[in-house]
């Protein structure tokens, strides 16, 4: 009773009612919060203090940006659904008709920072995507090589502007997409606005994964081993987090000796063998399930698939399927 009380009094407030109307929509940071009620940001802050003390918001840091969102857990999810039936008077819903506008202005601006990073660093990316085979081809042989299996709860790891979490949202029920730069992770909740599962955007690193052990069904990391210097560190926190018999879908580059890599986009490591991933999984407790090579320009691009063994597996998955495609 004391907790429902508390999130009474804490709604007893119209502009902790617009708060909470605008976050269910999306994702806001103090900032834009402040920009759509026209309300100074320390005026704003206040109340974002008294709904989160409530429980009924949650704040999430990345970089020097605070993020709010309505809190997942406990009684406030049912109590809050469906805001568009609320009792509002006329003048409340003209209020809340004028922030809609203003929020959309929010998501135009966000729209727009993507477009202009996207033109800042297009002729570094198609330098590197000119080396291999074509994305499309790349991400229909994902799709095909995870087809069937549960997915479910589906962690991104290096997420970047979204793209991996696009492509998955129609096969999972959750994505949380987790990337290290704030810069990223702004464009791809930009780029990610509209699609039709939950995404949850976190900031963090992938040696130290911000989730419990076993709480994730499925795992991709799609060009994003070859940044890391201790690549079995980031597979064996992949591993910890991924729940028995889960798959964890690695894409990267075969070897290579392209060392313009290292200093036009920082690779730490100029790609990996069947030999290294089996071996990385084995020690993390995974079995390497499929390989395939994607051949086509400079680099050919590999996808390796692993299962995390259940406390029934008592045995290993016999050969890893090896599979190879040309690229027209």
């Amino acid at each position: 009773m004391a907790e429902l009380i508390d999130i009474f009094r804490a709604l007893a407030d119209p502009t902790r009612l617009r708060v909470v109307a605008l976050l269910r929509e999306m994702e806001l940071a103090i900032g834009e919060l402040a920009v759509v009620l026209e309300q100074s940001q320390p005026r704003v802050s206040r109340h974002v203090r008294i709904l989160a003390e409530a429980g009924i918001i949650e704040r999430r840091r990345e970089g020097s940006w605070v993020f709010l969102r309505i809190a997942g857990d406990g009684p406030v999810g049912d109590l809050l659904a469906r805001p568009e039936e609320w009792p509002f008077s006329m003048r409340e819903a003209a209020v809340a008709a004028q922030d809609a506008q203003r929020l959309a202005a929010v998501r135009i601006e966000r729209a727009a920072a993507a477009e202009r990073y996207f033109a800042e660093h297009a002729a570094e990316w198609d330098a590197i995507r000119s080396r291999h085979v074509a994305e499309s081809e790349v991400e229909a042989a994902m799709l095909a090589m995870v087809a069937g299996r549960r997915l479910g709860h589906l962690l991104d790891i290096g997420t970047g502007t979204g793209r991996m979490a696009e492509i998955f949202a129609p096969t999972v029920r959750r994505i949380t997409a987790l990337d290290r730069s704030p810069e990223m992770l702004r464009i791809a909740r930009a780029k990610l606005a509209d699609q039709p599962v939950p995404i949850d955007l976190v900031q963090g690193d992938f040696l130290n994964l911000p989730l419990e052990s076993a709480s994730i069904d499925s795992i991709v990391i799609h060009q994003a081993l070859h940044f890391a210097h201790e690549p079995d560190r980031v597979i064996a926190e992949a591993a910890r987090v991924l729940r028995g018999g889960g798959h964890l879908l690695i894409v990267d580059f075969a070897p290579h000796e392209d060392e313009e890599l290292r200093s036009l986009a920082a690779h730490a490591r100029l790609g990996f063998s069947d030999a290294q991933i089996r071996g990385w999984f084995a020690s993390a407790g995974m079995v390497l399930e499929s390989a395939e090579t994607l051949e086509g320009g400079e680099l050919a691009v590999k996808l390796w698939l692993g299962r995390r063994r259940s406390d029934e597996d008592q045995s290993p998955v016999p050969g890893d399927g090896q599979r190879k495609r040309l690229a027209a």
